[in-house]
């Protein structure tokens, strides 16, 4: 049967004639080298992980991993589990926060019931459910390594499956009441940083639920000792069935050459478990902001990415990718324009030592 490793033995080295040729479409522009910063950079690296200059991302596709997370029993929330159904149905019907911004930025919203607590299902939300949420981290394990591993696999394979039915580019992001705190647990595991440092307030904890949720995390690590060295460990004992399953879809996206756009924190820590699975992987990750959790800043430098948004910004659902995509398509404008230095009767810049 095939596994997570079987996708990840797919995952080829960029295309760097592509890369340079997109450069070179670039700097024929008449503007100042490099003048869209990030934009320019983001182009380019989809050329090489496409292996072509002409990059189309017309048909744009957010996945939103929705599941609950047993340790939310102690009280490091601001609302219930019951939350998490409410806006997977949202989602569905076009309702919730992020489907504006999305009908604005032509981007199609996929909700994906990964694990979602007592959820009877919901038309127009995928059923890709492992188990019935997970267990409370601060108590043992959120669930088996069994259990991870599929969860990493179906997120993978409806990664793959976007890619082949024509999808150009993907946006990774994710509901679930509770996840600020299974992502800075696992940040804390992945990055040996202490609570303090990666959990922030959520949806907008309390000075004292900051420093609950943050004492729980700090259980959660002694009583399981997730191993740094192996991301699924980690996802298995800390994490939550939405990472596991956006860990597996930045594989996916990675093994089908398709680019994933990263939203925020949570996002980001699924996209680091990816990335320390296979680092041939960083080819498909593109950040899109800067989040307002405290350790947001750290990821992205864990990772070895830039984002073009620092708005501190929290939404989840994919929120902040959506909001790159407007930026993104007008570099693509641009980029495609063939405004060239000699078409303008422009003397070319050259780079200057």
């Amino acid at each position: 049967m095939e596994s997570i490793y079987d996708i990840i033995e797919q995952i080829t080295p960029p295309d760097e004639a592509a890369r340079a040729q997109a450069k070179a479409q670039w700097d024929s522009l008449a503007k100042p080298l490099g003048s869209l910063g990030l934009l320019e950079d983001m182009v380019t690296r989809l050329a090489a992980l496409k292996g072509s200059a002409d990059v189309r991302m017309g048909d744009r596709r957010l996945l939103v991993f929705c599941a609950d997370n047993g340790v939310v029993a102690r009280g490091v929330t601001q609302c219930g589990s019951g939350v998490t159904a409410k806006v997977a149905a949202a989602l569905a019907e076009k309702r919730s926060s992020v489907s504006p911004m999305a009908a604005y930025a032509n981007c199609r919203v996929i909700p994906v019931d990964a694990g979602i607590l007592n959820f009877p299902g919901h038309p127009g939300v995928l059923n890709r459910r492992i188990r019935n949420g997970t267990e409370d981290i601060s108590l043992g394990p959120a669930m088996g390594r069994d259990e991870c591993l599929a969860a990493m696999l179906n997120g993978a394979r409806l990664a793959a499956d976007n890619a082949r039915d024509g999808a150009q580019l993907l946006l990774i992001g994710e509901m679930g009441i509770g996840n600020t705190t299974t992502a800075a647990s696992v940040v804390s595991a992945l990055l040996g940083l202490d609570a303090a440092v990666t959990a922030g307030r959520g949806a907008g904890l309390s000075d004292a639920g900051l420093r609950r949720k943050r004492a729980v995390i700090q259980q959660a690590l002694d009583r399981n000792k997730p191993d740094p060295c192996d991301p699924v460990d980690v996802l298995a004992k800390v994490g939550g069935l939405d990472l596991a399953a956006m860990c597996g879809a930045y594989l996916g996206a990675a093994a089908a050459n398709t680019p994933a756009l990263i939203d925020g924190f949570i996002s980001a820590a699924a996209a680091l478990c990816a990335l320390r699975l296979c680092p041939a992987a960083a080819k498909a990750l593109f950040a899109s902001h800067a989040s307002a959790e405290p350790a947001g800043g750290l990821l992205l430098d864990a990772l070895g990415l830039k984002a073009p948004i620092r708005a501190d910004m929290r939404l989840g659902e994919g929120g902040g990718a959506v909001l790159l995509l407007p930026m993104l398509d007008m570099a693509l404008t641009l980029y495609r324009s063939g405004q060239s230095f000699e078409r303008l009767g422009i003397e070319t810049y050259t780079p200057q030592n």
